[in-house]
């Protein structure tokens, strides 16, 4: 047992040597993860505020002017003048000058003084279904709010008494992200999709380089078994991997002031075998790859767009075909990305989220034995 250690840490060493000979790669895994996060989580934002919208008051009285004014008074809606006519919109509309246009016909300050139901149309670019959504319900939100203040402002005009009358009045509490901010949903995923490229990127192409430089049939006829191998290869990895980690977590609390609410040394410990997972998956590519480049082509594709599209970061996996469900069971992403959101938004722990654990366990010690067979079968 303790000639076993001694020759994983031997080839642990070797690897630590060779990443501290190789400047860039230094920088590809221990900084640019860093300014990723930053920029990505700075670029990608699902909170939509400031939708621009127009005007066209074709009634032009104080009843109509004051409804104007609850959309300018609305933090969602960035109102950017008036226009005269509707074919005014749909040019604003191909331009990308608006995306919302609400249009008061004539009469509406009548219908209202009436206690009629006054019509207002509103006209929505949707080019953008996810921001068309969004202005929709919006909208329709505050027409709700505004109608309900012009009924009981009438009533109160004409001796009605309001008060016997039934109402419904949903009280809505937001759990664990009260704010609603994407932020906070946002950098728990980016730091598991980007530490996956990331590791898995550099470990396609660790064995790749060994057989390049001719040392990898060195180390196959060395007295090292093939897991001792990879086990070596993996642990330096791991290391600067949960450096990264740390680095992000730290950058959460300072820079975008996300909460880490749950059980950190289960979201370490998540990590680092999240990391074997991910270093498995590049070594079965190292394993079976020709050359350094189609290495790097197929570890970019197997990281990257499944940890985007298949993990839950972009899309909830209950929204896409159940085909891609089980699709996204392959891959180690959608069991971290549970336990990182979990950890850092939820407060969970290893109650909650050991069985996530397990499965990440399995995933690494089935990755490690099959680049392990796969580098055995290609020496032989």
């Amino acid at each position: 047992m303790t000639g076993r250690f001694t020759r994983i840490a031997a080839i642990a060493r070797k690897e630590f040597i060779h990443i501290a000979r190789d400047p860039r790669m230094l920088i590809a895994v221990l900084i640019l993860p860093a300014i990723q996060l930053v920029l990505f989580a700075y670029a990608i934002n699902y909170d939509v505020r400031n939708v621009p919208t127009t005007i066209v008051d074709q009634d032009r009285t104080p009843a109509s002017r004051a409804y104007v004014a609850t959309y300018r008074g609305s933090d969602f809606f960035d109102v950017r003048g008036e226009l005269p006519d509707v074919e005014a919109v749909d040019a604003a509309f191909r331009r990308g000058d608006v995306r919302i246009a609400v249009v008061v016909p004539p009469g509406f300050a009548r219908d209202v003084a009436a206690g009629k139901q006054a019509q207002v149309a509103v006209l929505i670019d949707g080019s953008d279904p996810n921001s068309a959504q969004i202005g929709s319900t919006f909208t329709r939100a505050l027409n709700t709010a505004y109608g309900q203040q012009l009924q009981a402002t009438w009533a109160d005009a004409q001796g009605v008494d309001m008060s016997s009358m039934g109402r419904l009045e949903p009280r809505v509490r937001t759990w664990y992200n009260p704010e609603r901010r994407s932020t906070d949903f946002l950098v728990p995923g980016l730091m598991v999709v980007i530490i996956m490229i990331v590791t898995t990127q550099q470990s396609a192409v660790t064995l790749v380089r060994e057989r390049d430089q001719g040392t990898y049939e060195q180390m196959l006829v060395s007295p090292l078994h093939r897991v001792e191998l990879m086990v070596g290869k993996l642990l330096p990895w791991t290391i600067l991997a949960f450096a990264d980690m740390v680095a992000i977590v730290l950058l959460s609390q300072l820079v975008f002031k996300v909460p880490v609410r749950g059980d950190l040394g289960f979201l370490g410990v998540s990590m680092a075998v999240f990391v074997f997972c991910s270093l498995g998956i590049g070594l079965i590519i190292s394993s079976v790859a020709p050359s350094m480049e189609s290495a790097n082509i197929a570890a970019l594709m197997i990281s990257f767009l499944p940890g985007f599209m298949l993990s839950g970061f972009a899309f909830p996996l209950d929204s896409i075909p159940v085909v891609l469900q089980w699709a996204s069971l392959l891959f180690p992403g959608r069991y971290m990305m549970e336990i990182a959101r979990g950890v850092f938004l939820k407060g969970v722990g290893w109650a909650e989220m050991y069985d996530q654990l397990v499965y990440l366990c399995i995933y690494a010690v089935a990755a490690i034995g099959l680049s392990a067979w796969l580098s055995g079968r290609r020496s032989r």
